[in-house]
């Protein structure tokens, strides 16, 4: 019985190897209702261009299961091609992690109600974006009134537009660095850094990769942070 038992366990192992799920591998799995025919590529940007890591020929049924071996947690993009001659609502953007993410969405509006479950990382995104966007609205509305000559504005008014918008701007940075320090612990605070506000005072920068555990700093946005601050220390 113990020899067995053995057996069973080696044959588990040998199993679970073979099937290619690692620690480091993200499972992506979903449905786009309404999807009948189209291609699903699982995408990403190692360096500097788009690639694609994996892909599903959709024939009948919008279910699909992607996956990747990571290196450390990034943003990945799921693209589909609709074959409907339309580049528009075909492209959702996500933060990958090890583990399954599961995304459902619908083809004929797919990156706009995306719903997005399983990525800690991508909640810390998408929470982010949420703020950031209330700041780029302000800022263009801001810009709209100065531009509207229907108003007429005297040159103080002008001025103190301009003003609003220095501060309105001093704002969103200071979020985003806030942010970023406050979520030392996730993958999110480099990428904000990197992708966020790369152009912040490197005081600012250094502070948050000075911050950032050994796995995180290491990681492909930490390393991309230090790229930045070693750049603007050479300049």
């Amino acid at each position: 019985m113990k020899h067995t038992s053995i057996a069973f366990v080696l044959l588990a192992l040998l199993l679970s190897c073979g099937d290619g799920i690692t620690e480091n591998t993200m499972t992506v799995t979903g449905q786009v209702k309404g999807l009948k025919k189209g291609v699903l590529y699982l995408q990403h940007i190692p360096d500097s261009t788009l690639a694609v890591v994996d892909s599903i020929q959709i024939d009948g049924d919008g279910h699909f299961s992607l996956s990747a071996e990571l290196e450390s947690p990034e943003i990945f993009y799921l693209y589909l091609n609709k074959k409907d001659n339309n580049a528009i609502n075909d492209r959702i953007t996500f933060f990958g992690e090890p583990g399954t993410i599961t995304i459902n969405t619908v083809w004929n509006t797919f990156d706009k109600n995306a719903d997005i479950k399983g990525s800690e990382t991508h909640e810390k995104l998408e929470e982010y974006q949420k703020m950031m966007s209330r700041f780029n609205r302000k800022q263009l509305e801001i810009m709209q009134q100065a531009l509207n000559k229907e108003l007429n504005l005297s040159t103080a008014e002008l001025d103190s537009l301009q003003q609003l918008g220095d501060k309105n701007d001093k704002r969103s940075y200071a979020f985003a660095l806030t942010y970023a320090l406050n979520n030392k612990e996730s993958h999110i605070a480099p990428y904000i850094a990197v992708h966020g506000v790369p152009d912040a005072n490197p005081k600012y920068l250094d502070s948050i990769l000075s911050v950032l555990p050994p796995e995180i700093a290491d990681s492909k946005y930490g390393r991309a942070l230090a790229a930045i601050l070693k750049k603007n220390n050479s300049d």
